[in-house]
């Protein structure tokens, strides 16, 4: 998986800084801003926006990102696109297993019958029904930052699937590169305080352990 930040709010945190000062009429927009924050009043991060393009996430991350409804996604379509060549993403606990050998085999075999149907005049929109999750896709994503601190909150957690969790380390690292003063409180709830999990991993993430893995 690559992900890039490809454009964002220009002077981010400067922006939401003069938001959370409008509402209280100060002169001091950090402090507003992390008075906002302390208080649960994000709605001034809505003002600054973030745009990443990922490539080689599988369908089954996707279908877990799109669940994160107050973003605008673009994604490549399996209707007009035809499928091939391509690398399928595979878990590290299959890659690891006596599993490796045959499940590569039987996945190999599905896109070759894709290959088929379509060389044989099946639409790409009806033969990519036998397409199996592990296909990659592209897409490019907009969040603002109130909805990405959320995004992280869930999806940077040990008990979060690892290939969202690898996305989500990787998209905190590229935010707190580029505007640190909104997210530098940013992370699962183990980083942030309390775990909100009914069922602790047992392993909580430390600050700054963003390590894509």
């Amino acid at each position: 998986m690559k992900v890039e930040l490809m454009a964002y709010t220009p002077y981010a945190s400067a922006v939401c800084c003069d938001a959370a000062a409008v509402c209280t009429a100060s002169d001091n927009g950090y402090r507003s801003l992390q008075h906002s924050l302390e208080s649960g009043h994000e709605s001034v991060l809505e003002h600054a926006v973030f745009t990443f393009r990922i490539t080689g996430i599988s369908r089954a991350a996707l279908a877990q990102l799109t669940r994160h409804r107050l973003a605008s996604f673009s994604v490549q379509s399996q209707r007009y696109v035809r499928i091939h060549g391509i690398d399928l993403v595979m878990p590290e606990s299959i890659r690891k297993s006596d599993f490796y050998v045959e499940a590569g085999s039987l996945l190999e075999d599905v896109m070759n019958f894709y290959q088929r149907m379509v060389d044989a005049g099946i639409p790409a929109e009806d033969a990519r029904y036998v397409m199996p999750q592990a296909v990659p896709t592209s897409l490019i994503m907009t969040m603002n930052a109130r909805e990405l601190r959320h995004f992280f909150f869930l999806r940077c957690c040990n008990r979060a699937q690892w290939e969202i969790r690898h996305l989500a380390d990787e998209m905190f690292r590229l935010c707190m590169d580029t505007a640190p003063t909104l997210f530098e409180d940013a992370g699962p709830g183990c980083v942030r305080g309390r775990c909100p999990e009914k069922r602790s991993c047992g392993n909580p993430r430390k600050k700054g352990e963003w390590d894509g893995e």
